[in-house]
């Protein structure tokens, strides 16, 4: 199976550094990319170079936020799945009505947290790269 192609854009470098020792165990074969804010991650899918297979995108992001990323960057099949501490109503149902296909709050433990990590990409990531096989 070809590795599930992951663009995590997070600006919290400990966030960052933990979703990317969980994805380093994950059951499936994940090649991980980071941005660290919303205008990188838009430089970063707008290039050739990185078609992921599913991005996972926090919302409070300096530059450009999570919400704006989604409002410029929408194509059909690329899963987006919002991974951000916004417990906001508002924030969830502008998240949807913007394209994404799933809201996960993160949560505060540990073993909660790699199994949402690790349940993000199996759901949204793996189907596509069975395809790339």
């Amino acid at each position: 199976m070809a590795p599930v192609e992951v663009l995590l854009v997070e600006d919290n470098a400990g966030d960052a550094l933990l979703a990317s020792q969980m994805l380093a165990d994950a059951p499936v074969p994940v090649k991980l990319h980071i941005a660290r804010d919303g205008a990188q991650a838009l430089h970063m899918l707008s290039g050739e170079q990185l078609k992921p297979d599913v991005v996972i995108l926090d919302l409070n992001l300096p530059e450009i936020d999570g919400l704006r990323v989604m409002e410029q960057y929408h194509p059909a099949d690329v899963p987006i799945v919002v991974f951000s501490s916004s417990t906001r109503e508002s924030d969830k149902l502008l998240a949807k009505a913007l394209g994404a296909c799933e809201y996960i709050v993160k949560p505060s433990d540990l073993d909660a947290f790699r199994d949402a990590i690790w349940g993000m990409v199996q759901r949204w990531g793996s189907r596509r790269s069975r395809e790339k096989v």
